[in-house]
């Protein structure tokens, strides 16, 4: 099959859909399909060279919403030389566009929400989803209600997608997300991370890797920390990753208050060696989002046999908690204090015991072949209509075909 994907950017620092992209399409490509990629990036955007597919570029564009009026007639124009088009994410206009171009077409478009549609943001943004009260009727509510297929990644999101918007419809299907971990060597990728911030060296790490962004509960983590670095002189906190919203500096001045600030360290995003350098670095993986679709960095911890310690809002909760490869507690200080003293109450052996089930849970459920399966399966089935009984059933029996045995 020839795919092309389209998504408002491909920037790195846009977080989980541009690397699934970037994954999940090496994947396809390996087993002997054409990728390609449609973006409102601006040409001379400097991340464009190292995207692994061909890039078609429509900016730049001014605001957030990422208009570009040469978008959708392109589509309309070159959508006969692809087998499916993927839409990545709501609110901004790739999707609309893909809606005013291929709706009426024989190509299938196909969206992915990435969590897009939770009611979180209802609750935590009430003025902004008044707002896109407005948008909805005449924007995203078509672009879903037309597509061939609206796809979530878990049970969860899609029972909780549907209580954003009373207006709503849409060909649900579940396809699991899956993402890839490096076969390198732990120790030289370890080692690279300590030289580049060499006062690590020799602590036992807690990490954070993701967007720094107040819905991640970044703020609840120092907090937590806070209570419960008495315990181990040697315990430290790193919270890495782009900060989209110049909230580093609040969390620096709520770490300096809490008494804390020397064994916090906020070191910016990470990429590449020192990314999974991190990870191997690290004692134990924390996210205590309020709202997680499916948390790429949650999967790329377990993969490098990192526990995951997370809140009940990641929509993985379920099968973290499930395997024992993690602890999981409410977004709350109190709740992300309970997973950081459980985790520090336990024995060095349950320790290890813990860190091999990660790296299980991993092997089992997250790796990007069982998500290019299913993907590919719904693709091929051209999913969502007459086929849907089909492909649910194709679908569901590759999620029971991943599922740990004990």
């Amino acid at each position: 099959m020839k795919i092309l994907h389209l998504l408002a950017s491909v920037d790195p620092r846009a977080g989980g859909p541009v690397e699934g992209v970037r994954r999940s399409g090496l994947a396809m490509r390996e087993a002997g399909h054409e990728i390609e990629v449609a973006t409102c990036d601006a040409p001379r955007d400097a991340f464009l060279a190292s995207f692994p597919f061909p890039v078609h570029v429509f900016g730049p564009t001014k605001g957030r919403y990422s208009f570009s009026e040469r978008l959708a007639p392109w589509l309309a124009a070159n959508a006969k030389r692809y087998d499916a088009v993927i839409v990545h994410g709501l609110w901004q206009y790739h999707g609309f566009a893909a809606w005013k171009a291929l709706h009426r077409s024989e190509v299938p478009y196909y969206v992915y929400v990435h969590g897009m549609l939770d009611p979180w943001f209802k609750e935590a943004y009430p003025l902004k989803h008044l707002k896109k009260w407005l948008y909805w009727p005449w924007a995203e509510y078509r672009v879903l209600r037309d597509a061939r297929a609206v796809i979530f990644t878990t049970e969860e999101e899609r029972t909780r997608a549907r209580k954003s918007f009373w207006l709503y419809r849409a060909h649900e299907r579940i396809v699991p997300f899956g993402t890839t971990v490096p076969q390198l060597e732990a120790a030289p990728l370890r080692e690279a991370f300590l030289q580049a911030i060499p006062s690590l060296r020799g602590k036992r790490i807690v990490l954070f890797l993701g967007r720094v962004h107040a819905k991640k509960g970044c703020d609840l983590l120092i907090d937590a920390f806070a209570r419960i670095a008495r315990r181990d002189p040697a315990l430290h906190l790193v919270i890495a990753g782009p900060d989209e919203t110049g909230w580093a500096s609040t969390l620096r001045t709520q770490a300096q208050a809490a008494g804390i600030a020397h064994r916090v360290s906020l070191p910016g995003m990470l990429q590449g060696e020192l990314k999974w350098g991190a990870f191997h670095a690290s004692d134990v993986f924390v996210l205590p989002s309020h709202q997680e679709n499916f948390g790429v960095a949650v999967a790329e911890a377990l993969g490098c046999g990192l526990p995951a310690l997370i809140s009940d809002k990641v929509n993985v909760w379920r099968e973290i908690e499930a395997d024992g490869a993690g602890m999981v507690a409410a977004d709350t200080v109190d709740g992300t204090e309970k997973n950081l003293t459980r985790w520090l109450e336990l024995d060095d052996a349950a320790r290890a015991a813990m860190r091999a089930q990660a790296a299980e849970t991993f092997s089992a459920r997250f790796r990007v072949e069982t998500m290019v399966s299913a993907l590919t399966a719904l693709l091929e089935a051209r999913g969502g209509h007459d086929d849907a009984r089909n492909n649910d059933s194709t679908l569901t029996t590759l999620r029971e075909t991943t599922q740990p045995t004990h």
